[in-house]
């Protein structure tokens, strides 16, 4: 397995961000200083900034390992882009509860957040920084670009498009979260202009429009290096787009998904791993049979509190076994676990019927009565820094363990889903199969195999959580059906009361932070904040 390790130049990465002189080409006198200007004569830096964008996914601080913060909070860990995300997406919903009484978390997993909550405020800034990351490497690539000869040339064209395909994931994120973001792209210059605000249908369309246009430029299914988008991430990313945008733009576009998902199934490049444990274990980055793009992790080499690492540790405590459980000697921090609603979602919660109920539930009640309990509410075992054959992770804090960004059995999901909300391209039959070759591969037969019948969209929804569950999809999933606002559907907690209670539905849109809007009077709030 390669491992996509980060290698940054920190002097040069510095000038790259903050380049808003008055003339962006003037070369420095001190021979030691870097500026875009000159950053690129050596050819390799190409590829190390290349790293910095990827890098950003996990890591916080300009030297990759504490120090140089790029946001400043009080704990470092905190700024994370996946860290903030996974909170975002996850103790938001059914899927997970926080024990730490952390009042930004509170306030998430309740429902009763306002632009003031710190991980809002957080989540936004993480996610632009890392886009004026995308936009200014994009900005001096394609001033370098016509001047390049072959092969150099082709990587760098490579390259582009991998940093235009993380700037459209970014937005992407912006739009699901923010609805009404600011925007921006290497057309404007830093320090020139205040970012005027997108309306959710046209970054749709922004967002759309950058994925297509990429697509010749980047790597084959399975070709790329480990952990660097290729097509079959774009044509993933596509699906994903194409399944929510009713509501992104109140018009359906699930036969556009059901194309994408196609595209990635006939690509022959992947397939369900035969044993879903090990895909979330410390060696997990050898199974490119079914994780189409990960964020890589590395105990020794992408070492931060904000990645892979928090959402493990935060995983454990009490009773658990941290080290040969878990593979972190230095034990757990007892924050999140999961909710009984969606424990209950899986009739046999041991494990022994359905093998992706990966809970631990020694000395853990099932009822949570008090969030701040630990031990109230099973424990998620599913993310672990072990390997599949014992062995601890490199790191006795830090883990190897990869975050998967997509994964085979979500286009199976996907295609099903969009079969049954409409689009054409795709079959009843096919769909049906799709869900069911993710169900014996959970039941290790067909025991747990559905019929034509009980494929419906409530039972997506539920299927998608046990098959998905804390990889930062689930309060994604549950606005599409409708259920993560309003009392349809209520979890522990839901609405900050114990047996849930409806909630707005302003919620399903995140405002934008109050101390941006301090800074540029562009932005309009979004409705009900």
């Amino acid at each position: 397995m390669k491992r996509y390790k980060i290698l940054i130049i920190q002097a040069a990465l510095v000038a790259l961000v903050t380049s808003c002189t008055k003339d962006l080409n003037t070369k420095p006198i001190d021979p030691l200083v870097s500026t875009s200007a000159t950053v690129f004569d050596d050819p390799a830096s190409y590829k190390q900034f290349l790293a910095k964008l990827y890098g950003a996914m996990a890591l916080t601080g300009q030297k990759g390992q504490f120090g140089a913060a790029e946001i400043q909070a009080s704990d470092e860990g905190t700024t994370a882009f996946l860290r903030e995300y996974w909170a975002a997406q996850e103790v938001t919903t059914d899927e997970c509860i926080n024990a730490w009484g952390d009042g930004g978390l509170v306030e998430y997993h309740g429902g009763i957040w306002s632009d003031n909550n710190l991980y809002v405020k957080l989540m936004y800034e993480r996610l632009f920084i890392n886009i004026a990351y995308c936009n200014e490497y994009i900005r001096d690539v394609n001033a370098k670009l016509a001047s390049l000869q072959s092969p150099l040339k082709d990587d760098v064209t490579h390259y582009l498009a991998e940093a235009r395909f993380l700037r459209a994931y970014y937005y992407y994120i912006a739009m699901d979260l923010f609805g009404n973001p600011p925007f921006a792209t290497e057309a404007d210059l830093p320090g020139t202009f205040t970012p005027k605000q997108i309306s959710r249908t046209d970054l749709f369309k922004y967002v759309e429009s950058e994925l297509l246009a990429i697509q010749g430029d980047l790597a084959d299914p399975g070709a790329n290096e480990y952990a660097r988008a290729d097509k079959a991430a774009d044509w993933a990313l596509l699906s994903r787009l194409y399944l929510n945008a009713q509501v992104y733009t109140g018009t359906q576009r699930n036969t556009d998904c059901i194309t994408y998902c196609n595209k990635v199934i006939s690509s022959g490049k992947y397939s369900l791993h035969n044993n879903y444990r090990n895909l979330f274990l410390a060696d997990n980055g050898n199974y490119r049979d079914e994780i189409i793009m990960p964020i890589a992790e590395d105990g020794i080499n992408t070492q931060s509190y904000g990645d892979m690492t928090f959402v493990i540790h935060a995983a454990v405590g009490g009773s658990e076994d941290a080290t040969n459980m878990f593979g972190i000697p230095s034990g757990g921090w007892a924050g999140n676990r999961m909710t009984t609603t969606f424990v209950n979602k899986f009739a046999d919660p041991s494990g022994n019927t359905d093998s992706r109920a990966i809970f631990y539930t020694a000395g853990q009640t099932l009822t949570i009565t008090n969030p701040t309990i630990f031990t109230q509410g099973y424990l998620c075992a599913k993310f672990k820094n072990v390997t599949s054959t014992g062995k601890l992770g490199s790191n006795d804090t830090f883990v190897d363990t990869d975050f998967p960004l997509f994964r085979f059995s979500e286009i199976y999901l996907n295609y099903a889903e969009a079969v049954l909300r409409g689009g054409t391209g795709g079959d009843a039959g096919t769909a049906l199969n799709y869900v069911n070759a993710i169900r014996q591969r959970a039941y290790g037969n067909a025991t747990g195999n559905i019929n034509a019948s009980q494929l419906t969209l409530n039972f997506m929804i539920d299927e998608r959580g046990r098959e998905l569950y804390w990889e930062a999809l689930r309060r994604t999933d549950l606005i599409r059906f409708g259920l993560f606002t309003g009392g349809t559907y209520l979890w522990d907690f839901k609405g900050n009361v114990q047996n849930g209670t409806a909630t707005d539905a302003h919620l399903n849109i995140f405002p934008i932070p109050a101390s941006d809007r301090q800074l540029n009077t562009n932005l309009q709030q979004n409705p009900g904040y």
